[in-house]
């Protein structure tokens, strides 16, 4: 009878040894729009990433490796690429997002040139590939910067191009999250877009006594909503992975 007991449970810790294998894994890199913020009281600022495994299923694991201020260059540079590099199995997804900061033209530590950048997402893609995974690239998300006119300026400019382009070069999946967060942001206008990222009136918060104006970063609203949008993109792109999606 004990030994019947001990097989039995010999059979289910390896099912569940075995589900736990076959999970769905979804590694990130990217910037600050991406990132996880801390959860210090008093602190609105939210990434998309850190609200991502909120819609997601019981079977999905997220690995979100995004951190503020790095680009290309330097999330290499660090060694946080290397990283997620040692973790990556075969059939795991990496979303890979950058953009804001490789345009710090005066930060050689972040700079990338977009002719640079390109060949650095090039690299990025190949590499992943080697491992057997999936990359998966996203054009960076729009900024809240509207001209005199009331239009809402591109301030990525040949950077989202040259996402599209290694996303075509490499035959690899691309979302498009500068269109969707463009349309999203015209579509509130200029004043109610406000909402969508850290414009913070003075005392609103005890940790910015003097109001703060980012036009960058999400506020939790701003967060929820262009994960909606990751979201929809993902099941448009990634239909395998639509079924791991709550409704």
């Amino acid at each position: 009878m004990k030994i019947s007991s001990l097989i039995i449970i010999l059979i289910m810790m390896l099912s569940v040894q075995q589900s736990q294998q076959s999970n769905i894994r979804i590694f990130m890199v990217g910037d600050s729009t991406m990132a996880d913020k801390s959860y210090t009281p008093g602190n609105p600022e939210k990434g998309w990433g850190q609200i991502f495994p909120l819609y997601l299923k019981h079977g999905v694991d997220v690995f979100n490796h995004a951190v503020n201020g790095r680009s290309t260059k330097n999330f290499r540079e660090e060694g946080r690429w290397g990283v997620v590099m040692s973790e990556l199995k075969p059939g795991d997804y990496v979303i890979i997002q950058f953009g804001h900061n490789d345009q710090k033209i005066d930060d050689p530590n972040r700079y990338a040139s977009p002719e640079d950048y390109k060949q650095n997402l090039i690299r990025y893609v190949e590499e992943a590939s080697a491992k057997g995974a999936i990359p998966v690239l996203a054009t960076p998300l729009s900024r809240r910067s509207f001209d005199e006119q009331g239009n809402l300026k591109d301030t990525h400019l040949s950077y989202t191009e040259k996402v599209k382009e290694v996303a075509v070069l490499k035959q690899v999946t691309l979302l498009d999250l500068n269109a969707r967060s463009r349309t999203l942001i015209m579509d509130w206008g200029e004043e109610k877009s406000k909402e969508l990222f850290m414009h913070l009136t003075p005392g609103q918060y005890d940790r910015f006594p003097e109001g703060i104006v980012d036009n960058t970063h999400f506020s939790p609203t701003g967060a929820f909503r262009i994960c909606d949008l990751v979201v929809e993109e993902m099941k448009l792109k990634l239909p395998e992975l639509a079924k791991f999606f709550k409704n």
